[in-house]
């Protein structure tokens, strides 16, 4: 079988390695892809007629999207009208990421434990819920926003600013949402759902924050670890009881065509766990860790979402610990220049693995092209080793205004199980 992998980051990358290891590097396409891959090929992914047409020239009989716009625009109900199969959730199941206000609706509905909302159409109107609130809550652009489109205040003013930034960005007439805003501990429960069952691979954390210490803004992701061991077996039986099983069962009484992955962005309150938000593909920086961590064959997964037999389908992990620090440009996630010349992946150990973010080729040389440049990923029998090696990798590369945070997984050496 050959497939095609759709997207040009660290994630897509990632599930380009992981299919390469059931299929030959001829089998396997990316589109548009990066200069990390050299299967990569130009192909305007939002055009899906092109795209039809390229899989069609190559052989190509299954297609897995890795980002979030192509399953917004509707690609999966286009291809299922073909002879391609195609992995990932409808248009329509798709509004669980691409619209905060339905996702959160869709909770209410369903009875998944989840923070208080308020939504709104007008700046305007949100500004008695801030004063109710006293400013401690959480503002969400309703749309899609590159993982940048939430921000968390705990003041009257910082409510302010946000509203003010959402309204200078899009308008004073803008769908949003207003939260509680919710205390502890954040980790990402990521697996596979063919609309009727889901398996878990191993919990993770992702380092949203653009600093040390969780603090500066938000951006899409800066370093992620697994296994997040403090998110133990039973807290895990506890999220999916209150958590994963009403999505489940919400996505099966609403009809909706999800055969794909499936996110849970969970915070654990000292009120038990609460679901921040559904992402409905792969997190990145998440699939780079998890991707080397699952030992089950990544294709033979897909199959069996497809085909609606992920209840039969064992899944296995590997033993020891993962962690992944993202290389960014300086500035990120604001301004930033790109074209810097990267020097030292030469250097890195054989069992290092380098997914490519933002990068491209001038000439021979390859240089910077984005805000997250390289994601560099290390295995140890302990959390404790894995972040000793990334981190003495990390310092073997270099390029011009080359920042990474430095605390990448330390909470995990400090955190206890958190409690159901």
């Amino acid at each position: 079988m050959k497939v095609a992998v759709l997207g040009t980051g660290g994630r897509e990358h990632a599930f380009v390695w992981k299919l390469m290891q059931d299929l030959p590097e001829e089998d396997v396409f990316l589109l548009p892809g990066n200069a990390g891959v050299n299967c990569s090929y130009p192909i305007d992914v939002s055009d899906f007629k092109a795209l039809e047409q390229f899989c069609c020239e190559q052989g190509v009989g299954l297609i897995i999207v890795g980002p979030e716009a192509p399953l917004a625009e509707g690609i999966v109900d286009y291809f299922r009208k073909t002879d391609i199969k195609i992995f990932g959730p409808s248009q329509e199941a798709t509004q669980l990421e691409s619209s905060k206000i339905w996702a959160k609706q869709f909770m209410e509905r369903h009875g998944v434990a989840t923070a208080g909302f308020w939504s709104f159409e007008r700046i305007e109107d949100a500004y008695p819920c801030v004063a109710s609130l006293e400013g401690n809550l959480v503002v969400k652009y309703d749309g899609l926003a590159g993982g940048k489109g939430v921000t968390v205040c705990s003041s009257t003013q910082e409510a302010h600013t946000a509203l003010k930034q959402l309204q200078d960005k899009y308008g004073n007439e803008v769908p949003f949402l207003i939260e509680e805003r919710l205390e502890g501990e954040e980790v990402s429960v990521i697996g596979f759902t063919d609309g009727k069952s889901f398996s878990a691979l191993l919990p993770a954390q992702d380092h949203k924050r653009a600093l040390e210490g969780d603090c500066g803004p938000n951006t899409g992701g800066m370093g992620a670890f697994c296994p997040a061991s403090f998110c133990d077996e039973r807290l895990l039986s506890h999220i999916d009881a209150t958590i994963i099983q009403p999505t489940l069962k919400g996505i099966a009484a609403e009809g909706l065509d999800y055969k794909g992955v499936i996110y849970f962005g969970v915070m654990m309150t000292p009120l038990g766990p609460r679901l921040l938000e559904y992402n409905t593909r792969f997190g990145d920086p998440e699939a780079e860790i998890l991707l080397p961590a699952l030992q089950t064959s990544f294709l033979e997964v897909v199959q069996a979402c497809l085909e609606q037999r992920l209840s039969a389908m064992p899944i296995a992990m590997h033993p020891g610990y993962f962690v992944d620090v993202v290389l960014t440009s300086d500035g990120y996630p604001g301004d930033y220049t790109t074209g810097k010349p990267i020097v030292g992946l030469e250097q890195l150990d054989s069992e290092t693995l380098v997914f490519h973010a933002g990068t491209r080729w001038e000439g021979e040389s390859l240089v910077t092209a984005g805000g997250r440049v390289l994601n560099i990923v290390c295995k140890g029998d302990t959390l404790e080793q894995a972040i000793d090696k990334v981190y003495r990798e990390c310092s073997k590369i270099h390029f011009e205004g080359m920042t990474y945070r430095k605390d990448i997984a330390h909470k995990g050496l400090r955190i206890p199980a958190c409690n159901a």
